[in-house]
């Protein structure tokens, strides 16, 4: 019994092989954007998802909200966002190298690519679309 229970725990708590290479976006980042401090916290890749929060503060106050995941599909990994609560839109991995990811989806109008890379210390995250390229800098925080 303690042989089968150990090995059902280290199957559901193995990294997913599938977001092996996008482990480098998991933790507490933290920004500055002009006035916004912007927070992005990813879970580690287990199960075949990474679930991320972003939030963007203003004067103390939340301005924007956003909820994140990426999953391992059986079509690919996708970058699936909601911003402000509204309804999923996904984003097509289209490339990872080490330390650098690209989510892509051509029909959507802003953005239509997001990109992860790691920087000198930094996560640097840009989205591009209809409306422009922006990019985000984060550190990493100690943040729970």
């Amino acid at each position: 019994m303690k042989l089968w229970l150990a090995f059902v725990v280290s199957a559901f708590a193995a990294p997913s092989p599938d977001l092996e290479g996008l482990r480098f976006i998991e933790g507490n980042w933290r920004g500055e954007s002009g006035k916004a401090t912007i927070e992005e916290r990813w879970t580690d890749a287990v199960g075949g998802t990474m679930l991320g929060v972003s939030r963007t503060i203003v004067s103390g106050k939340t301005v924007a909200f956003e909820f994140l995941r990426i999953e391992a599909r059986e079509d690919g990994v996708f970058y699936v966002a909601q911003p402000n609560g509204r309804p999923p839109t996904d984003f097509k991995l289209t490339r990872v190298s080490a330390g650098e990811a690209v989510f892509e989806n051509p029909q959507h109008d802003h953005p239509k690519i997001i990109r992860y890379r790691l920087g000198e210390g930094e996560l640097v995250a840009e989205v591009e679309g209809d409306e422009g390229k922006q990019e985000f800098r984060f550190l990493k925080s100690n943040a729970p």
